[in-house]
């Protein structure tokens, strides 16, 4: 696959040099399987064969090392960067990687902001096509430094068909919109569960909220991802379901909520660079 373009961002922001599109994953509330959603969609975008990495956003409760069996500390070769880790032929950075597993981010807003800002700009990203941004939940400081200083290419919010989800998924769509940022997609989380023992199939949370806040607010839905103990066995056993399982339902899922969302950044506008920027104005 030829390597994506870089599209536009937010405001008067510019895209990282080495890094052509930003995705932040993020949900209006906690519980509904963002993470987990955010490491398996940046296993499908490097599944499709593109440069992909990951940063754990959630300052207060990183969990992406632990899905993606990561341990130890990052490199520094010269003391003022680091270098992101590798898993299943994605990079990835976190403050879980910087601080001991068990000790609190007892932080205020403003230590948090700036060290999300930190893990962004002082990581030695490769030349990345998408650097999926896992958020945390809500709609607070975190998300407000993120539409001020990192320039982002687009949006993907996680939420179940629960009506209480969605309620709260609407306000973080709200939130983007506000903050100018492109909302590509929504993805509802945890839509079916079948049983492994008689293939009955349950909507446990309820069918159909995010199908009608796409029909509220005139966003896609970019998949249904089913409510599978496969997925949350592989999570924390640190190989994610795209890595494990890449032939299962499940993986295939999340590759086409990949190609969905890839289809959506298609629509934005792109950036002209160099010479040719120059030429026409861009």
């Amino acid at each position: 696959m030829p390597r994506l373009p870089t599209h536009a961002v937010q405001g008067e922001l510019k895209p990282l040099a080495n890094v052509r599109n930003i995705v932040a994953v993020g949900s209006g509330k906690g519980g509904v399987g963002k993470s987990t959603t955010a490491v398996n969609l940046a296993l499908a975008l490097a599944a499709e064969g593109l440069a992909v990495g990951v940063l754990d956003a959630d300052v207060y409760g990183p969990s992406v090392p632990m899905m993606l069996g990561l341990s130890g500390r990052p490199d520094s070769p010269d003391g003022k960067t680091i270098e992101p880790m590798r898993a299943h032929g994605i990079e990835a950075m976190s403050i879980g990687l910087l601080v001991d597993q068990d000790a609190p981010m007892i932080w205020r807003g403003p230590m948090a902001t700036s060290a999300l800002t930190q893990l962004l700009t002082e990581t030695r990203w490769g030349d990345l096509d998408v650097l999926v941004v896992d958020l945390p939940p809500g709609t607070g400081d975190i998300q407000l430094t993120m539409a001020q200083k990192i320039p982002v290419a687009g949006a993907v919010i996680v939420t179940t068909p629960q009506d209480i989800a969605t309620l709260d998924a609407r306000k973080a769509l709200k939130m983007f919109e506000k903050l100018d940022i492109a909302v590509l997609g929504l993805v509802e989380n945890m839509a079916v569960h079948v049983c492994s023992n008689c293939g009955h199939a349950e909507h446990i949370f309820g069918e159909g909220g995010a199908a009608r806040m796409s029909g509220q607010y005139g966003v896609p839905v970019l998949g249904s991802l089913p409510l599978q103990i496969g997925i949350r066995e592989q999570g924390d056993a640190g190989t994610p379901i795209v890595a494990a399982q890449p032939d299962s339902a499940a993986a295939r899922a999340y590759r086409e909520l990949a190609r969905a969302m890839l289809a959506q950044l298609e629509l934005r506008p792109k950036v002209r660079s160099g010479i040719m920027a120059s030429l026409l104005g861009g």
